[in-house]
Order: C-alpha cells, then sequence, then structure tokens
C-alpha cells in the first residue's frame, strides 16, 4: 500500500505508513520494548404539643425507613470487576442492551429495557438505565449501516445513548453524504450522524518504531508463536504492505512478517529472525516500561493508554466496542472505538490499560494537536486467530 495514497483518503485504521525520510531517525519509540532501546505513568424540628411532635417523629421514622429500603445500593467497583458483574448480569437479564463503567463514581451501568432486568441489576449493586432499544436490535441496524460501505464512514454502538452512531468524515459529499443520511434516517431513531472533521486513514507506526521497506509502523506486543517463536503483533495493514523489519532506518532486519488480516480485521505477526531481546513491556516513554502480563477486553468507559513511535504515550477512554470502519481498501469490523488521538506512523501500536494488552493501534481521524478519535484491533481476537500468546 502506498503511503501517500493513505494520507489522502480516508484514514483507514491507522493504515497511514510514514515513509522514511532522509534525515536523521529519532530513536525507536512506541509499543512494546525492545530492550535495547529502551527509553530511559446528613434536623430537627421542634414541634408544639407533644402528641403533635410524637406523631411527626413516628412518620419521620417510617419515611426514613421505606427510603432506605428502596434506594438501591451501588456497589464501588473497578473496571475489572464491573466488566465480571457485567458479563453475570449479561446472562441472567432478558434482552441484553449493554452496558458501560463509569470512572469517575466508580460504578456499573446497565441499559435494561423492562422492570424485572432493573430489579435484578438494582440487587447486584449496579445502576440500571432504561432504556428503549436492545443491544440486538442495534447491532442489527448497524450491520444494515454498515452494508452501505461508504469510503470515510465508522458505525457503532454508544451504549450511553443507546443509538448507533455513525460517523462520517470530510471526504464524505455529494451523493455519498445523501445516501447515508437516507440511510440513517431509515433507521427510525436508533441511529444518528455525526461528521469527523479530518479524515479516517490507517497509520503505519506505534510502540518501538519498526522499519520496511516503503514505510514506518509500530511494534504492538512481544509475542510467543504458535511455534513457540519470539514474535510481535502489529496491525495488519502494516504486515500486508511490509514483509521484512528492522528496529531503525535502513537497519538490519530483525523480523519477518507472517500471518495477518486486513481488511477484515487489521491484526498481522511477525517473527524475530536473530537474537533479539523481546520483553514483555510497552515503552512509556519517559525512561519507564509498563509490564504487559497478558491480554483483556476493552470495556465502554474504561481508561486507556496508547504509546505509539510518532506521537508517544497519550490517554483517553473507550467510547464503543465492535465498531466497523470502512476505509479505501475494505472494511474492517470488531474495532475498539476511543477518544484517543493518534497519528501517521503510530499503526500497531500497543492500547493497553494497567498490565492488560488491550488493542492494536488500526486507523482514525484527526490528529494530537487537535485531538481525534482512533480505532483498534482487538488483542484477544488477534491471539486466538494467530495462535499466539502474549510474552
Amino acid at each position: 500500500m502506498d503511503a501517500t495514497s493513505c494520507e489522502s483518503e480516508v484514514r483507514a485504521p491507522y493504515i497511514l505508513l510514514a515513509r522514511p525520510t532522509p534525515r536523521a531517525v529519532q530513536p525507536p519509540t512506541g509499543g512494546s520494548t525492545l530492550s535495547q532501546h529502551r527509553r530511559v505513568p446528613k434536623r430537627r424540628i421542634v414541634l408544639a404539643g407533644s402528641a403533635v411532635a410524637a406523631l411527626a417523629v413516628g412518620t419521620l421514622t417510617a419515611t426514613t425507613a421505606n427510603a432506605s429500603q428502596d434506594a438501591p445500593t451501588l456497589k464501588s467497583l473497578s473496571s475489572t470487576s464491573a466488566a465480571q458483574l457485567a458479563d453475570q448480569l449479561t446472562s441472567d437479564i432478558k434482552g441484553d442492551a449493554g452496558s458501560y463503567y463509569d470512572a469517575k463514581a466508580n460504578k456499573l451501568v446497565v441499559n435494561v429495557t423492562d422492570k424485572a432486568a432493573k430489579e435484578k441489576v438494582e440487587a447486584a449493586g449496579a445502576q440500571a438505565k432504561v432504556v428503549t432499544h436492545t443491544l440486538a436490535q442495534l447491532d442489527s441496524a448497524k450491520d444494515a449501516l454498515t452494508g452501505k460501505n461508504i469510503p470515510g464512514t465508522a458505525r457503532s454502538v454508544d451504549v450511553k445513548t443507546n443509538k448507533v452512531v455513525v460517523t462520517a468524515d470530510k471526504t464524505v459529499k455529494g451523493a455519498d453524504l445523501a445516501k447515508l443520511k437516507k440511510a440513517v434516517k431509515a433507521q427510525d431513531g436508533k441511529a444518528e450522524l455525526k461528521r469527523a472533521e479530518g479524515k479516517f486513514t490507517t497509520k503505519i507506526a506505534g510502540g518501538d518504531a519498526i522499519w520496511g521497506d516503503g514505510g514506518r509502523c509500530s511494534l504492538g506486543f512481544n509475542v510467543t508463536t504458535a511455534d513457540g517463536k519470539p514474535g510481535f503483533l502489529t496491525a495488519g495493514h502494516c504486515t500486508t504492505a511490509i514483509s521484512s523489519w528492522s528496529d531503525s532506518q535502513g537497519g538490519q532486519p530483525i523480523a519477518e512478517s507472517g500471518d495477518g488480516k486486513f481488511p477484515g480485521n487489521d491484526y498481522g505477526i511477525a517473527t524475530y529472525t536473530g537474537d533479539t531481546d523481546h520483553p514483555s513491556e510497552v515503552n512509556l516513554y519517559d525512561g519507564g516500561t509498563q509490564a504487559i502480563s497478558g491480554a483483556g477486553e476493552a470495556q465502554v468507559g474504561q481508561t486507556v493508554t496508547r504509546s505509539g513511535s510518532t506521537t508517544q504515550v497519550h490517554d483517553g477512554t473507550v467510547k464503543a466496542v465492535d465498531a466497523s470502519v470502512t476505509y479505501p481498501e475494505g472494511t474492517v469490523d470488531g474495532l475498539i472505538q476511543t477518544d484517543v488521538c493518534a497519528e501517521p506512523g503510530d499503526s500497531g501500536g500497543s492500547l493497553f490499560a494497567g498490565d492488560k494488552a488491550l488493542g492494536l493501534t488500526s486507523g482514525g481521524s484527526g490528529d494530537c494537536s487537535a485531538g481525534g478519535e482512533t480505532y483498534f484491533q482487538p488483542v484477544p481476537a488477534a491471539l486466538d486467530a494467530l495462535g499466539a500468546k502474549i510474552g
């Protein structure tokens, strides 16, 4: 894939390849580290008459008791325990309508469509929010909208608004925009259209910088391949475009691209060809690293961190999961949508929360000056498909 064409079209899952330049290259930066390149994150009311006073006290006491019995008790939860409770409730209630984590209040919010579900959710210590549509209904609407396949568009279920959000970048105009508006309107209130100021593009770069002929990407996470060899994960749009990787521009090859998929998904794997140190860590670009012990599933509302070789480390929030984005090269499904920024060269880089690997930088719109949104390939799905494991 040509880097120039990536920049001129919708930014696919950060498929942008950062072209090598003749000037001196900065040391590798980004996701998982190659150790040799670490760069050292509650009145009292006085009433006249004892009989009245007694009655008043009795009334207040009964009212207070009833209020205490009726008010649901919310549990203070970590994002991990909230995810576990959400999984449990999903199997216990009828008409799953989604859930999300409120990081500021440390609570789990669960969407419900009937009274029985509301009671179960509240009894479990989560906040129940009554909504109109189930996840199945919203997923059906999203699938119908994904079928339009207009480049420069993205579709995701926003569990907070209980709608499908269709985002069109600035390249979507004229007949395509009219077609998109008509399709959104046909969903009878299940969907809404938003515009992105920039372009959806893929961006080759991330984690520690990895170089190949024609571009630069970012290393996502070091892994053990299906056949027991050391390797790393990065974006599929990187490994389908570049076959051999170096840790410096023009340097000796240290890894060869293997299996991967793009479009459809956006993951790829490369196997180290020499004696290269490959710690299970992510470069934090402040002289430190974050150890990675395994992979995890992203949750809406979760606070996450991205590391990449172009823009280094940035934090944000998961806005949606199972999102779809249509790039010039095709549609990628099952993505994590965030409000974390990224730029060309951050492709393939690490998305993580604590010691859990969550995603690989794919694509998005905007930049780290004005802000934007970025989509990530979930790591668990990539590991399952490739037969690999973290570390």
